[in-house]
């Protein structure tokens, strides 16, 4: 079981270990097998301690869910863009333990590679729990891109301004904005692209953070339990 405490960490020592771990990162062809998908997404308040994290499980490719994985924890350390990862890896990291099945790829609601040290929430996620990941984020955080046209299906690079590719802009519903798409660890970036084409089902976000993210909110307003509930 991972371990993991980030609450006493300070801004620079938190750059260091990004900075470390981005040298474990693995952008590889993820060759499967991928008979379950999963989604993971977190639901606080920038200004509040508590984090709600969960973690949906699919199968893949009907999308079915199985089940869902909660919980809620404290966390000290602060709301800080680009190291968000912080705050929602240990929550995560529960969640994640709680898994009877794991999954074959995790979709994270947040970046992989896209970010200013290549170490967003789905690369830190992806390294510390030794597991093939994506990251799927509403916003962009780093890197240069054209707007995609506005037909769903159509997709524009993401780089660096040296020009290294670091995923792909996504528009997943026809005259809705984009979705930024990066392969976390064991993938790569025209692999996670794919694999998430599958996962569209109507809505703006793949169906695994989706319901992900209803499955966290849910649990905030107290409307689901904390724990593993299969469905």
């Amino acid at each position: 079981m991972v371990m993991i405490n980030y609450n006493n960490l300070t801004i620079p020592e938190a750059t260091v270990i990004q900075r470390e771990m981005q040298q474990q990162v693995k952008t590889v062809t993820f060759k499967g097998p991928l008979n379950y998908i999963a989604g993971a997404d977190i639901s606080f308040n920038k200004f509040s301690t508590t984090v709600y994290a969960g973690i949906v499980l699919l199968e893949f490719p009907s999308l079915i869910p199985v089940g869902y994985s909660l919980v809620k924890r404290e966390v000290l350390f602060p709301y800080v863009p680009g190291f968000l990862a912080f705050r929602e890896i240990p929550p995560l990291l529960d969640a994640w333990e709680q898994l009877p099945v794991k999954p074959d790829i995790l979709v994270v609601d947040g970046h992989g590679i896209a970010h200013p040290r290549r170490m967003g929430i789905a690369s830190h996620f992806g390294v510390l729990a030794n597991q093939a990941t994506i990251g799927s984020a509403k916003k962009k955080l780093f890197g240069i891109y054209e707007e995609p046209a506005p037909e769903k299906g159509s997709h524009t690079p993401l780089t660096d301004k040296q020009g290294q590719l670091l995923g792909n802009v996504f528009r997943s519903k026809t005259n809705v904005k984009p979705i930024f798409v990066s392969p976390g660890h064991l993938a790569d970036v025209p692999g996670s692209l794919d694999i998430l084409r599958q996962c569209i089902k109507g809505y703006r976000l793949p169906e695994p953070t989706r319901l992900a993210h209803n499955a966290v909110n849910q649990f905030r307003l107290g409307a689901v339990p904390e724990g593993w509930s299969a469905l």
